[in-house]
C-alpha cells in the first residue's frame, strides 16, 4: 500500500522515535570518564584537551559514524594562544596626575593580534555602548575617526524607555550588549585598543570572571585582532574619568540616547604589552550517520555540543591556596559532548531522509573558536545545512514536565519543537527575558550567525533560574540547579555517581527526536522575519 508523502514522512518520524532510545549507560560512562581528573579539565591547547579528542573519535568509530571524506574524524584549527606578562603595564595620564591600575585588581588586558610586543601612546575616547545598529537607527561612532585611539565602552546594550519598551529587545540582551561584539566593532573602527567598564549588572557575572579569564592564556583564531583589549573595573573607570574632568554617570545618561556623540577624554594612556604567543593545533571531532533519502540526503542535521574546558591550572590554583587544579567541566559540557555520543549510538541505527551529522567543537570556552572555524570552512554546505541544535550544561537533577527552548522561537524550529515535545508528553517551557545574553554565549550561535537555524536545546542549567516543572521535588531540585552557579567555571563543577541522569537522557531524546523531525521534514527550517543572523541561500 501506498501513503501520501506527508503521512509516510509522519510514521517514518514516529518509528524512528520508537527505534532510536537514548541508554543512561552510555551517557553515563562517557560522562564519569571526560570529567575525570585522567583527562585535566579538556583544556584548549593542553595535554587533556588531546584526550579528549582521541577519546571522542574513537568512541564515534566504535559508535558507527562515518569519518569526514579524507577518513578522519578531525578537523584541524590554528589558533593562537596569548598570554600578557607581568612586565606589562597601563598608565593613565589625567588632569596633571597619573594613574597606574593594577593588573587582576583594577584593570585587566590582553593582545588579540598575535603580537609578542605591543606599545602605543594614545588619547582616550569614550564611546558610549559602542554600538552600529542600522534597523534600531543606533550609531555611537557617528563618523568620528577613532585610529589610533583608546575606545572605552559600557557593556549590555541602551535599555528600554516607556515609548520604545521593546528596543534593543526590551529587557532581554541582544548581541550588540555582548563583549565580544564590542571588541568586533573596536577593530571595525581601527582602534588602537579597547577596554570595557565593568559592573556585575551590565555583565551578569562578577569581576572575578574577566579577571580569572585575562589572568590565564587566552585564545583567537589565527588573524588579525585588537591590538590591546580588556576590562575596567568600575571604581577605577569612575576615578580616571574624574580625573579627565567628567562624570561617568552622567556620560552614560548621555549614552542611553540616540543623540550621543564619542566624548574625547582629556586624557592619555601609555600601553606597553608584552605577551607570551604561541600558535597551535586543534581540532573539532565530527562523524556522519548519511540519508536514507535520494535527494535530501545531501542536506544535514548537525548535533553539536563543545569537548573543551578549562582545564589544569596549577599557577592559578596555588595563587588562590586551592588544593584541586583541576576544572573538570562536568556539566559545562562533559554533559553535553557525552550525550552526543550516547545519541550517535542509537542514531547510526536507525538513519533519516536527510544525514545527520555530530560535532564536537573546539575552543568554546575561549570565544566559540571551533563553531565558528567549522562555519568559515564547513565540512557540509551551510546552504544545505538544515539546523544545528547544540548540548551544552545538561540537566543533571532529574526529569522535567517541560523542556527548554529557549531561542527556538527565532525560527520554524518551535514550531518541530512543539511537535516533538507534544508526542513525548512534554510541554516546552516558558519563554523568559534572555537578561544574560544566553542565546549568544553558545556554539549555536556561531551556526546562527552564518544563517542557519540553530538554539541551544536547554535545561534550567544553561537559564541557572531553576524554574523548570520537575517530576519529583520541584521546589528541592530546582534549588539544586541554581545552586550549581557557585560550581560554575569552578574546580567543583565535578562528576558525581549519585547524580539522577534521567533528566540528561530526557534531554538528548528529546534532541535527537527533534532531529529526525527537522531530517525528515519535506522542508527546511527558516528564519522568523526579523530575525536572521546571516543569510545562506538554500
Amino acid at each position: 500500500m501506498r501513503f501520501p508523502l506527508v503521512l509516510a514522512a509522519s510514521l517514518f518520524s514516529t518509528t524512528a522515535f520508537a527505534q532510536a532510545l537514548v541508554a543512561e549507560a552510555p551517557l553515563r560512562a562517557h560522562l564519569s570518564f571526560l570529567a575525570d581528573d585522567l583527562l585535566e579539565g579538556r583544556g584548549t591547547g593542553q595535554r587533556g584537551g588531546d584526550l579528549a579528542v582521541r577519546y571522542l573519535e574513537t568512541q564515534a568509530a566504535v559508535a558507527g559514524l562515518q569519518p569526514l571524506q579524507d577518513g578522519s574524524y578531525r578537523q584541524a584549527l590554528t589558533i593562537v594562544g596569548s598570554k600578557a606578562l607581568p612586565s606589562s603595564k597601563v598608565t593613565f595620564s589625567a588632569g596633571g596626575k597619573t594613574l597606574s591600575p593594577a593588573f587582576g585588581k583594577d584593570i585587566v588586558f590582553g593582545a588579540a593580534n598575535g603580537q609578542e610586543k605591543v606599545a602605543f601612546d594614545a588619547p582616550l575616547v569614550f564611546a558610549g555602548y559602542g554600538i552600529r545598529a542600522p534597523e534600531e537607527n543606533w550609531d555611537d561612532f557617528k563618523g568620528v575617526d577613532l585610529k589610533g585611539k583608546l575606545v572605552i565602552m559600557m557593556v549590555n546594550d541602551p535599555q528600554p524607555t516607556a515609548a520604545e519598551p521593546n528596543r534593543f529587545a526590551g529587557k532581554s540582551l541582544t548581541y550588540y550588549g555582548r563583549w565580544v561584539y564590542k571588541y568586533e566593532e573596536a577593530l571595525r573602527q581601527g582602534a588602537a585598543g579597547v577596554l570595557l567598564i565593568h559592573t556585575t549588572e551590565s555583565a551578569s557575572y562578577p569581576w572575578s570572571v574577566p579577571a580569572n579569564g585575562f589572568g590565564h592564556e587566552r585564545f583567537s583564531l589565527a588573524g588579525a585582532g585588537n591590538a590591546m583589549e580588556g576590562w575596567l573595573q568600575e571604581d577605577m573607570a569612575r576615578a580616571l574619568f574624574q580625573q579627565a574632568g567628567q562624570d561617568l554617570d552622567a556620560l552614560r545618561a548621555q549614552a542611553e540616547t540616540r543623540a550621543f556623540r564619542p566624548v574625547a577624554l582629556n586624557a592619555t594612556v601609555k600601553v606597553a604589552l608584552n605577551s607570551q604567543i604561541r600558535s597551535i593545533e586543534q581540532f573539532n571531532v565530527a562523524g556522519i550517520v548519511p540519508g536514507t533519502d535520494p535527494k535530501l540526503k545531501d542536506e544535514a542535521v548537525i548535533y553539536s555540543a563543545h569537548w573543551d574546558h578549562l582545564g589544569k591550572d596549577d599557577e592559578g590554583s596555588a595563587r588562590a591556596g586551592q588544593s584541586d587544579h583541576i576544572y573538570n567541566g562536568a556539566i559545562d559540557n562533559a554533559s553535553g559532548a557525552a550525550a552526543l555520543l550516547a545519541m550517535a549510538q542509537v542514531a547510526v541505527k536507525q538513519p533519516a531522509r536527510r544525514t545527520q551529522i555530530f560535532l564536537w567543537p573546539a575552543g568554546e570556552e575561549t570565544g566559540m573558536l571551533g563553531s565558528t572555524a567549522y562555519t568559515r570552512a564547513p565540512l557540509w554546505p551551510l546552504a544545505k545545512t538544515a539546523a544545528d541544535l547544540n548540548l551544552d550544561s545538561m540537566n543533571f537533577v532529574g526529569k522535567t514536565r517541560d523542556i527548554g527552548v529557549a531561542g527556538a522561537e527565532r525560527s520554524s524550529l518551535y514550531a518541530s519543537a512543539a511537535r516533538v515535545a507534544k508526542r513525548m508528553g512534554l510541554r516546552l517551557a516558558p519563554t523568559i527575558p534572555d537578561l544574560s545574553g544566553a542565546f549568544y554565549r553558545a556554539d549555536h550561535f556561531a551556526f546562527a550567525k552564518a544563517g542557519v537555524p540553530a538554539f541551544n536545546v536547554g535545561s534550567a542549567v544553561f537559564s541557572g533560574d531553576g524554574s523548570f516543572d520537575f517530576v519529583q521535588a520541584p521546589k528541592a531540585s530546582g534549588e539544586r540547579l541554581v545552586a550549581f552557579k557557585k560550581d560554575y567555571h569552578q574546580v567543583t563543577d565535578e562528576y558525581h555517581p549519585s547524580w539522577d541522569l534521567s533528566g540528561m537522557v530526557q534531554q538528548a531524546q528529546f534532541t535527537l527526536n527533534l532531529g529526525y523531525e527537522v531530517a525528515n521534514d519535506k522542508n527546511l527550517p527558516t528564519w522568523n522575519k526579523g530575525e536572521a543572523f546571516g543569510k545562506v541561500k538554500r
